[in-house]
């Protein structure tokens, strides 16, 4: 038999005698069958199976670069265990940086990476370029304890203020807002949205309420992006709202058409056609998202005069109880009942103050109007 050899394979007989040939570094195979040893087609599987495995050794990040030090971190389990919102803001910025990977950490100083920042802001915006600069700080945070980087550089750069004539990040709707939002969705993005609207959660976190959560009227979970404890009381508006979805056998307590969990991408995408055909319409005022709809909450409960811990405790927000266990948070979640009750009526003063200031208005769906103290 004529010997064989290729570099980067390996070519051998295993113990019965039969011929195998594998590519060193990525173990893939080639099928001897369809392309016998020596043969044309032989030589061109091989040639195809090093260009691959060439071009994904190229796309890599090299070690000693600023690409290896973020592929260092993404592994790390502080970055596993990091809300998904959160990996996706860390791979969206991880993106941002791509074409500067390939820097040596021996470059890496603060008066580079200021640099860099000030071209983000430019090209980008100031939020992006401040939103890399923090996630460059926790990639280096980690990496110094490896011996990879010497410094956290990029605690040094100073990040770009809000112009002063920018938006509001997520701005607080207007009663009518909400309303008209509301009328206009699906019945799946209607309970999506009055879920995080009557719960003042977290958009990522209310979409992934559990059935099994909830227990006698209260929602128990912990924030995805903190992990603080959580006791939500479900309001007469949001039982009302949930009641009008349609039923599901998700293990969530909100569904797709599909009725599947909403993905955080489905809804996000769901959320926009509506928005863009509304404000497009004149219906509603730019900067609707459906976070602010837990600023809104914030916001009512304060002009209701409830106090900031009040509120805190409401929206899971630097908590002190961490445990989700009933019998820790019964007190909780007692409190967190009275502070909805001030939420619903605040609701309902808003409610009459819109009836009144519009008399004619009729709903368009009377089924639909949110109703109180049934």
């Amino acid at each position: 038999m004529t010997l064989v050899r290729v570099k980067g394979f390996k070519i051998f007989a295993d113990r019965h005698g039969q011929m195998r040939c594998n590519h060193r570094s990525t173990n893939q195979k080639v099928d001897l069958q369809k392309s016998p040893l020596g043969s044309a087609e032989f030589f061109a599987d091989c040639a195809r199976i090093s260009a691959a495995a060439l071009a994904l050794k190229q796309i890599q990040p090299k070690p000693g670069t600023l690409g290896g030090l973020i592929a260092v971190y993404f592994a790390e389990a502080h970055f596993l265990e990091r809300s998904k919102a959160t990996k996706r803001e860390y791979r969206m910025c991880a993106e941002v940086l791509k074409p500067i990977l390939d820097t040596p950490v021996s470059s890496i100083n603060t008066p580079l990476l200021a640099a860099i920042h000030d071209k983000l802001a430019k090209k980008h915006s100031w939020d992006k370029a401040n939103r890399v600069r923090n996630f460059l700080i926790q990639v280096f945070k980690f990496c110094i304890p490896k011996g990879l980087i010497s410094k956290n550089f990029a605690e040094d750069v100073i990040r770009k203020p809000r112009p002063k004539d920018t938006p509001e990040a997520y701005r607080t709707w207007t009663f009518e807002e909400v309303q008209t939002v509301l009328e206009a969705a699906s019945p799946q993005l209607r309970a999506a949205l009055a879920m995080i609207f009557c719960t003042g959660q977290d958009p990522s976190d209310a979409l992934e309420f559990r059935k099994d959560q909830e227990n006698d009227g209260i929602i128990w979970k912990g924030r995805n992006k903190t992990n603080v404890g959580a006791a939500i009381p479900i309001s007469s508006i949001l039982e009302i709202e949930l009641a009008m979805a349609p039923a599901h056998d998700a293990e969530t307590l909100l569904a797709s058409s599909k009725g599947t969990p909403w993905t955080y991408d489905g809804f996000a995408s769901a959320w926009q056609r509506l928005r863009i055909k509304h404000e497009k319409a004149g219906k509603v005022a730019p900067g609707l998202t459906p976070k602010g709809l837990r600023h809104t909450m914030a916001t009512w409960l304060r002009e209701a005069g409830q106090d900031e811990r009040e509120i805190s405790d409401l929206l899971a927000q630097d908590s002190k109880v961490m445990g989700l266990h009933y019998s820790k948070n019964a007190a909780l979640a007692r409190k967190n009942k009275k502070t909805m009750q001030a939420w619903e009526g605040e609701y309902e003063r808003r409610a009459q103050k819109a009836k009144l200031s519009n008399p004619q208005k009729k709903p368009s769906n009377p089924d639909k109007e949110f109703k109180f103290n049934e």
